[in-house]
């Protein structure tokens, strides 16, 4: 009985470091993935005053992390704002991220614009609010980075929020359109940047659960569930069980486009083509890749099923 008792506490402590040697890989995960996608596009700059838009969920939580511990290590100068938007949505918890930001002696600014109410007002019965609420916190966001000086806008958007919104855009707007890493905004007057592009939803929720941060819920103003994105959302997590790297997979496909074998005419010229432009090409009339992409942790349910097609 003794020697149970004994062993008990020595049991104990390896579970506890296990789990602390698990966290500490994904917050390496997270940092070497943000970090590639930030050194791919160029998103920060030696100088660069970086506004963080933290909405108090768990996404724009990792991001200020990510960027925080990036700011100690880069080999740059760049600075960081925090912005929070508070629309006035009933029982938003005004005093959350302010204590936040104040404990971790992060400069920020609180932006107080009631769309809440111009959404009520605008949008009919029955109609989803998340457009038009969007559109009207976007502006304001603009507004507030010219403000506070910010030459850089950051969104705390992930992998599968790019994957999600590819998918939308082929079947409501049939576009191969997804969203962007870094871009201007439609102002023309700042430039967005998205440095968890290359992150996985469910390693930031993850990571959010760990850091334990005060979540401030998304639903106060009582948007609707079972919008399309939210659809897509199950699309990809059902994909996830079968196949677990073929969201990634997806990802990666936008990295590697063949405007050859799509068919868009303004984005190759198959009207002028001719076999003298031969040497010019990369590749040819091959549908199918001699060698796909499989990841270590990838069921081979994608290589059965594109070969039985083929």
């Amino acid at each position: 009985m003794s020697e149970t008792s004994n062993n008990t506490p020595a049991l104990i402590d390896e579970t506890e470091l296990q789990q602390q040697r698990d966290n500490n890989k994904l917050e390496k995960r997270l940092q070497k993935y943000a970090g590639k996608a930030m050194i791919d596009f160029n998103m920060i700059e030696d100088g660069d005053r970086i506004m963080v838009c933290l909405s108090g969920g768990k996404d724009s939580y990792a991001m200020l992390d990510i960027l925080l511990k990036s700011q100690q290590r880069a080999p740059i100068d760049f600075s960081i704002i925090a912005v929070n938007l508070d629309q006035k949505q009933p029982g938003f918890p005004e005093h959350i991220l302010p204590e936040y930001l104040e404990q971790l002696g992060v400069e920020y600014r609180i932006v107080e614009e009631d769309t809440y109410s111009i959404v009520l007002d605008k949008t009919p019965e029955g109609k989803t609010t998340c457009g038009l609420c969007s559109r009207l916190r976007r502006g304001i966001l603009y507004k507030t980075a010219i403000q506070v000086g910010a030459t850089k806008i950051a969104l705390g958007h992930h992998l599968d929020d790019m994957v999600e919104t590819l998918f939308l855009n082929m079947f409501h707007g049939a576009r191969l359109k997804s969203m962007p890493a870094k871009l201007i905004s439609d102002d023309k007057k700042n430039i967005v940047i998205r440095p968890l592009a290359y992150c996985r939803e469910a390693d930031v929720a993850e990571y959010a659960k760990i850091k334990n941060y005060p979540i401030i819920p998304c639903n106060l103003c009582g948007s609707q569930e079972n919008l399309e994105r939210q659809n897509i959302k199950a699309m990809l997590a059902t994909w996830d069980k079968q196949s677990p790297n073929r969201v990634r997979n997806v990802f990666k496909s936008m990295q590697r486009i063949t405007p050859s074998h799509l068919f868009d005419t303004d984005a190759f010229d198959f009207k002028g083509l001719t076999t003298a432009d031969a040497d010019s090409l990369e590749e040819f009339d091959i549908a199918f890749d001699d060698e796909i992409i499989v990841s270590e942790q990838n069921s081979l349910n994608d290589v059965i099923v594109l070969k039985e097609i083929v």
